[in-house]
Formats: C-alpha cells, sequence, structure tokens
C-alpha cells in the first residue's frame, strides 16, 4: 500500500472517529484523561496515592512499603503529577507530594456515563440466566 494512500486513510480514519465521538457526546472529557487512566493502571501508583489520600509525604515515605529505589517512586511520582493526579510542594529540602482529587472525579463522572450500560447488560445476563433455568427444569431427566 502506498504511505500516501495510508496517510490519507489514516486521516480520514482519526476524522471519522472524531465525528462519531462528537455526535455520541464523548467529547466531554477532560483531555487528559488518557493520562488519568494510564496512571491509574499501575499498581505502585494506585499506592502511592492511596498514601496520599491519608496525607502529605516525602519520597522516603512513600518509598518505604516498596522494594524500590527512591530514583524509581521519584519516576511514579512524576507520571501521578504530569496526570494532574499529584502535586509537589516545596518544604525547605522536602518535596512533599499532596494528592489532587479533582482529576480523578473526572475520571469517575466519566466512568459513571457507562454505568447504565453496564446495568443495563447485567440486567439482560441475569433475565437469560433466568430463562435458562427455568428452562431446565422444565425439561425432563434423561435416563
Amino acid at each position: 500500500m502506498p504511505a500516501f494512500f495510508y496517510a490519507e486513510l489514516t486521516r480520514r480514519s482519526h476524522l471519522y472517529n472524531h465525528m462519531v465521538m462528537q455526535v455520541s457526546n464523548h467529547t466531554s472529557a477532560p483531555q487528559n484523561l488518557d493520562a488519568i487512566f494510564a496512571a491509574l493502571a499501575d499498581p505502585t501508583r494506585r499506592a502511592i496515592l492511596s498514601r496520599l489520600a491519608t496525607g502529605d509525604a516525602g519520597v522516603n515515605e512513600l518509598a518505604e512499603p516498596f522494594e524500590m529505589s527512591q530514583p524509581a517512586i521519584s519516576k511514579h511520582l512524576k507520571v501521578l503529577e504530569r496526570a494532574g493526579l499529584v502535586e509537589r510542594a516545596i518544604d525547605k529540602q522536602r518535596r512533599p507530594a499532596r494528592l489532587k482529587a479533582k482529576p480523578m472525579a473526572a475520571a469517575v463522572t466519566w466512568l459513571e456515563d457507562f454505568k447504565e450500560f453496564w446495568s443495563s447488560s447485567f440486567d439482560q445476563l441475569d433475565d437469560l440466566l433466568e430463562t435458562l433455568k427455568q428452562a431446565e427444569m422444565k425439561e425432563p431427566p434423561n435416563e
């Protein structure tokens, strides 16, 4: 496939996807939603956020429960900062991290848009299972 054809196909696909997202009202999500979910995908970063929910902490405090170096924790903090989930202050020589809940609330709001879909899917599954159960009870046993 020629490169120009692939580039045009990619451009049209992106345009089409953008139009679909506008029509289906999915453009209201915060622009950093991908960064938020990427940051939350790592168990270490989720643990760091859980710790910060109890109060501010420095890198040394955050590194204690993990078997990793302070620079590794600092890298995790930078990912969380870029996602807007954490902010760092300067307190003399210490740089304590603080949880910022607003971006997480935006992610929760975005997920709640799908709650109706999930609920109806589970309701349909419940109905199907009930129908199968009733059909099984009516069926005579094979001897």
